[in-house]
C-alpha cells in the first residue's frame, strides 16, 4: 500500500514487482487448481480412512477375549488381570478344577457377571476353606465347592471353553505358568468324567 502512495522510482518499481508477484501467484493457483483439489481430497480421505482403521482396531481389541498366555515369576498383576478377564467374559458358567483353593480364589470368582454360576472342584475342603466358603456365600453370589481328588492338573471351564492351567489360581504370578485354551476338549466331557458318567 505504501509503494502505491509514494511516487519515487524505487516505490514505483516495488509496486510493479508486487503486482507481478500477485499475477504470477494467481496464474500458478489457477493452472494447478485441480492438483490442489486432488491433494485436498486425498488428505481428507486419508484422515477418514485413518479414523475407520482406528475404529476397527478398537472394536477388535474390545471384542477379542484372552485365549492363552504364559506368565513368568513376578508377573502377579498381569496373570491376575488375565484370569479376571477370562472370568468376566463368562456368560453362563465357570467351573474351576484346582486342588489348592483359598479365599483369594473366591474373590477372583466374584468378578463374574450376574447369574453366571460358579463351581469349584478341589481335592480337600479344609475347615478353614469351609468357613471361608460359608462366609462368602452368605454375602455374595453362591460359589458351589465340591470335593474331587482325581485331578492332578488344573482346569478352568468358561462356558464351553476349557483352559488348562499350569498352576493354582491362588498362586498367580509367583512362578512360571501358562494358560492354554484346549480346542479339542469339551466342557461336558470333563464334567461327565468328574460326575462318573
Amino acid at each position: 500500500m505504501l509503494s502505491s502512495v509514494l511516487r519515487s522510482p524505487t516505490a514505483i518499481e516495488a509496486n510493479i514487482r508486487i503486482m507481478r508477484a500477485f499475477t504470477s501467484m494467481r496464474h500458478f493457483l489457477a493452472s494447478n487448481a485441480q492438483i490442489f483439489q486432488r491433494l485436498s481430497n486425498i488428505e481428507y480421505h486419508q484422515v477418514e480412512t485413518d479414523k475407520r482403521i482406528d475404529e476397527v482396531f478398537k472394536r477388535i481389541d474390545a471384542q477379542t477375549p484372552p485365549q492363552q498366555g504364559i506368565f513368568f515369576d513376578g508377573q502377579v498383576f498381569d496373570a491376575y488381570r488375565f484370569v479376571a478377564d477370562l472370568i468376566r467374559k463368562a456368560k453362563k458358567s465357570i467351573v474351576l478344577i484346582d486342588n489348592y483353593v483359598d479365599d483369594s480364589v473366591l474373590s477372583l470368582l466374584d468378578k463374574r457377571k450376574d447369574k453366571v454360576s460358579a463351581t469349584i472342584y478341589t481335592s480337600k475342603i479344609s475347615s478353614q476353606l469351609k468357613l471361608d466358603i460359608n462366609k462368602h456365600n452368605s454375602q455374595y453370589p453362591l460359589i458351589d465347592v465340591k470335593q474331587f481328588n482325581k485331578a492332578h492338573d488344573r482346569f478352568l471351564l468358561i462356558d464351553n471353553e476349557v483352559y488348562h492351567i499350569g498352576a493354582s489360581i491362588k498362586d498367580l504370578g509367583k512362578k512360571w505358568f501358562a494358560f492354554t485354551l484346549m480346542h479339542d476338549i469339551k466342557k461336558e466331557d470333563l464334567i461327565n468324567k468328574i460326575q462318573g458318567k
